[in-house]
């Protein structure tokens, strides 16, 4: 199940509500800019399946929402346009977005074949999203300082040489081999047991006493604290996918490079990510955002968990022409089988 929480929503905005008729008015309009990128007339509207009403009634209810903000009138053309209020209400009156079988069998695919290292998969979940939505896609990693270390192991590759591996709460994996003076299989399942109730308990300091354990085991444990405390591990990375689908999304050069410009900020776009991203699928429209030059953008965020723990968000950015409900299933679709994927380990 998708949760939609839109992002007026969870800042306490409330939007007076259309009867069903106007709201199904609405919502043709709506899908029909999306397929053309040209401003609809009411005629258009008239001829949709399900609009079972004359064509004056179209016509009176549109100039109704015109007049009430949610469609207006480009130039002297005689078609309508949704504005960001209409948007706005489309978005959160949809049923529930269902991503079409092509595209599921296409996710599934793709994670139960994904390898490799934490960093790889995130840039190719990128890749993925953008390929599904034909938008800009947008992965952010936790920032490093929010990362936790949640498991440890310590495994004998010889009698001078241990490998220490350590598991992060964003699923990144950090292995680090460790030269000794010689040990034994018995010295280093006493440093590995001795190293994991101190992560239970949270105190991996360097300084922790070492009562309990002989001389060799204890130089063991020495090593690996000196290690977890500087365990070079990645966080707060940004993996953009799909740049080149602003070009298409815009006809103006000056919106495009604006954008662009955004997308190369990584502070700006992680922070942004961070402030929407909530519980499930959110949605900002347009001046939702907060950044002035993604006014004509929408961004489709999902949060990304593992193993319960908050580890980064997702995320699709397109022009508020954007097909909202295929954008939103594939943003969910995606951060449920991330999660999965990094939970597994």
């Amino acid at each position: 199940m998708i949760v939609i929480r839109s992002y007026a929503e969870a800042k306490g905005d409330v939007r007076a509500m259309l009867d069903d008729r106007k709201s199904m008015v609405l919502r043709a309009v709506i899908n029909a800019y999306t397929d053309s990128a040209i401003p609809v007339g009411s005629s258009v509207v008239a001829s949709k399946s399900g609009i079972d009403v004359s064509p004056a009634t179209v016509r009176n209810d549109m100039a109704f929402l015109e007049a009430e903000g949610y469609l207006e009138q480009p130039h002297t053309s005689a078609g309508r346009v949704p504005t960001e209020k209409g948007y706005r209400h489309f978005v959160d009156h949809l049923d529930g977005a269902k991503l079409q079988l092509p595209d599921k069998q296409t996710v599934a695919s793709f994670f139960s074949q994904m390898r490799g290292e934490i960093e790889e998969m995130l840039r190719d979940t990128a890749g993925l999203l953008s390929n599904l939505t034909d938008h800009t896609a947008v992965v952010v990693d936790t920032p490093a300082e929010s990362i936790e270390l949640v498991s440890l192991q310590l495994v004998s590759l010889h009698e001078t040489t241990v490998l220490l591996v350590l598991v992060f709460s964003n699923g990144q994996v950090s292995k680090h081999t460790l030269e000794l003076t010689s040990h034994t299989q018995d010295e280093v399942a006493a440093a590995n047991l001795f190293l994991q109730n101190l992560l239970q308990k949270k105190e991996l300091a360097a300084d922790v006493s070492l009562q309990g354990l002989d001389a060799r085991a204890s130089t063991i444990v020495r090593q690996c604290l000196e290690t977890i405390a500087n365990p070079k591990i990645d966080g707060g990375k940004l993996y953009v996918d799909g740049a080149s689908h602003v070009v298409n999304a815009f006809e103006a050069v000056e919106s495009v490079g604006k954008v662009l410009q955004i997308l190369e900020q990584q502070l700006v776009v992680a922070t942004l990510l961070a402030d929407i991203a909530d519980q499930g699928v959110t949605v900002a429209i347009g001046t939702e955002t907060g950044v002035a030059p993604l006014s004509d953008c929408s961004l489709v965020v999902s949060p990304y968990n593992v193993d319960g723990e908050h580890s980064g968000a997702i995320a699709v950015l397109g022009p508020t022409r954007m097909n909202y409900p295929q954008a939103m299933s594939a943003v969910a679709a995606v951060s449920r089988h991330l999660e999965n994927r990094l939970s597994e380990g």
